[in-house]
This record gives structure tokens, C-alpha cells and sequence, in this order.
């Protein structure tokens, strides 16, 4: 492609995202959102572990992920831990369909409803006692079930209610967190016994149910109770789970000395960053707000540092100021204002030496 093409082509996208950053100003996008099970992984968290690359894009590689993101988009990768309804309240059965549970009922997410036998698999042994942890991509309050299959459930047909067990074998409320939220590593953490009595395939599903507002979240892990302590098969090429270069591997047993509970979550801004497009030499991305707080905003600041020498070419939707790698981002004169749970969205154009290794942006609403 020549230079002159390569221009046109990334104003067009530019134009064309610009639209949709403005759409986004209108109100709440009901697929932003906070936290969903890492041990063992949901579908979406260990989709994403299976798609990640070198470039910040996600290429599945395990082939249900690859038909989940070909019914729901990559959308719902860089949103992994977004499978939630706004307007849940706690209700399970008659509000969310049968076959539907693994997506919470979510459009965005109905592409893991699929009933596969090849998703990602977590090897567990029955009634031993396991660490259990949550993302906590946002910290709210509420309270954790887990659920298991009845030994009559198959793989080979979607969720139903009636194939879980009818009580959670474990309940938590409010329990400590480690790491910071916004962020790939941060999760909540407890431990708690495994289900005793079962082998082979099934799936844990779980609902977080938050106490400050009708928001719950779902989350379908892949297991087989074969006699393992956590591994995972079925994740990166070759079925490897590969290794993420900013998220230390998790120590299951030994936590870390003087873990702390945040407050609850409130008045917070949360971006989210994602790679649209890569190409040799750049790539195109954008950062999503979201107003976590009660307050209308006037106005955004969103500041993170270039962790591999890239360089931001051209910004639309906000205005940019940078200081070596550190980068600031303040909101453009139309898209300042954010209601609660409202979001908005900027893009941009970089460009990259070698490895493009993903910021951590953090962001502050007025």
C-alpha cells in the first residue's frame, strides 16, 4: 500500500470512530463493565489469555473461542470481563433464558452459549480445596455463588437452569482483593471446597451480585474433575497457555503479606484500552471512559506511560499533550460531559518499535 493510500485509509477510520465516540456520549453502554472468574477462568478470560499477541490484538487460536468471537465480535474480548445485565437485581430463572446463561442473557456475549467440547478446560480434583479468584476490573460490594453441573449435563447442549445443582457449593461476600482494579492481574480472592462427587466435564457457572445497584455478573468456566490443581488446556497456540509479560503467574497458595480491602467502589473513572487494528511499524487504538460515579462530569483526564517506546502520531476526540512517554489525554469540547455509568470513547494513531507491549491508563472524571 502506499503512503498516500495508508493516509486515506486511517482517516476514514479515524472519521468512522469519531462518529461512533460521539454516538457514545448519548448514555450508558450496557456492555461496559467489571469482573468476571479468572480461577477457574470464565470462557471470555481465558479467550482472551487464548487470543492475545505480541501487537495488543486478539487472534483466537482455540477454535471455540475463534466461533465465539465470530458470532459476538472481538468486542467481547477486549470487554472480557464484561458479562453482565444492568437490570439483573439478583433474578436467575424467567429472567435469564435457558441456553442463555453463559452470556447472562448479554448480546454482546451470546457467542459463548455455544455448546462446544473444545473450549478452554480447567483440570480440578472433587472436594479439594481450591484459591479461587475474581477480576476485580471495578470493586464493587456484593456477594459471590457458584454453581456446578448436574452429573446428567452434557457439553453437548447450552446451559440450562435445570442442569445446575440447585444450591451454590460456595458463597462469598465481600472478600478481599489484591492488585489494582482497572487492571489484566487485579482480582478479588478466596478459597473454598470444590464440589465432592464428581469427575469428568462440567461447568461451574457463576453470578456476582452486586448490593449497590442492580448490576450482576455471569461467568461459565469449562472444568473436568480429573484430579488436577488448576491447569489449564485448550489456551494459546498448541493448546499452551502463553505468558503475559506484565502479569506475574499467580502463586495459588501463598498470598502476599498485608493484603488490603479497598472501599467499596465509588466515584471512580475507568478506561479501558484496546488495539482496533496493527500493522508493521503501528497500530491504531482507542481508550474508553466510563463514569463510575454519581456526578454528571464536565470534563476527562485520561494519563498513561508508553511502556515500549511508541508514539502517538495522530488523536481524535480529545486533546493530547506528552512529555517523553508519559501521555495525557483531556477530553475534546463535545464529549466532556458524562452521566453516571455513562461512557465515550477517543482513538488514535501510534507507532511502534518492536514489541507493542499495552500501557496502563488511568483516568480522573471533573
Amino acid at each position: 500500500m502506499s503512503h498516500r493510500s495508508r493516509t486515506a485509509a486511517l482517516l476514514t477510520a479515524a472519521a468512522t470512530l469519531l462518529v461512533g465516540a460521539v454516538a457514545l456520549t448519548a448514555g450508558p453502554d450496557p456492555a461496559a463493565a467489571h469482573g468476571t472468574p479468572m480461577t477457574p477462568g470464565s470462557r471470555t478470560y481465558l479467550c482472551w489469555k487464548d487470543g492475545l499477541t505480541s501487537t495488543g490484538e486478539i487472534k483466537p487460536n482455540n477454535p471455540a473461542c475463534s466461533a465465539a468471537v465470530a458470532q459476538s465480535g472481538t468486542n467481547s474480548l477486549y470487554n472480557w470481563f464484561s458479562v453482565l445485565r444492568s437490570d439483573a437485581g439478583g433474578r436467575t430463572v424467567g429472567f435469564i433464558p435457558d441456553g442463555k446463561l453463559c452470556s447472562g442473557g448479554n448480546p454482546g456475549f451470546a457467542g459463548y452459549d455455544l455448546a462446544r467440547t473444545d473450549w478452554p478446560l480447567t483440570h480440578l480434583t472433587a472436594g479439594a480445596r481450591l484459591d479461587f479468584r475474581y477480576s476485580n476490573w471495578a470493586h464493587h460490594p456484593g456477594t459471590f455463588y457458584f454453581y456446578v453441573t448436574k452429573d446428567s449435563w452434557s457439553p453437548t447442549r447450552p446451559l440450562a437452569w435445570s442442569d445446575l445443582e440447585e444450591q451454590p457449593f460456595l458463597t462469598v461476600t465481600n472478600p478481599p482483593q489484591r492488585g489494582s482494579s482497572g487492571t489484566n492481574d487485579g482480582h478479588y480472592y478466596f478459597s473454598g471446597n470444590l464440589p465432592t462427587n464428581k469427575s469428568g466435564r462440567h461447568l461451574i457457572y457463576s453470578r456476582w451480585v452486586r448490593s449497590d445497584s442492580q448490576e450482576n455478573f455471569f461467568g461459565c468456566s469449562d472444568v473436568t474433575f480429573d484430579g488436577g490443581n488448576g491447569e489449564v488446556t485448550g489456551v494459546g497456540p498448541g493448546g499452551t497457555p502463553p505468558p503475559n509479560p506484565t502479569t506475574p503467574p499467580p502463586n495459588p497458595t501463598t498470598p502476599p503479606p498485608n493484603p488490603t480491602t479497598p472501599p467499596p467502589h465509588s466515584g471512580d473513572c475507568m478506561p479501558v484500552f484496546k488495539v482496533i487494528s496493527a500493522w508493521n511499524g503501528g497500530f491504531q487504538g482507542e481508550v474508553m471512559i466510563m463514569n463510575h460515579s454519581a456526578s454528571t462530569w464536565s470534563g476527562w483526564t485520561a494519563n498513561w506511560t508508553w511502556p515500549s517506546g511508541q508514539s502517538i502520531n495522530s488523536l481524535w476526540s480529545g486533546t493530547l499533550s506528552t512529555s517523553g512517554s508519559s501521555v495525557t489525554v483531556i477530553n475534546a469540547p463535545y464529549n466532556g460531559a458524562i452521566p453516571p455509568e455513562g461512557t465515550t470513547t477517543f482513538g488514535f494513531v501510534a507507532t511502534t518499535n518492536g514489541t507493542n507491549t499495552l500501557p496502563t491508563v488511568t483516568c480522573s472524571g471533573r
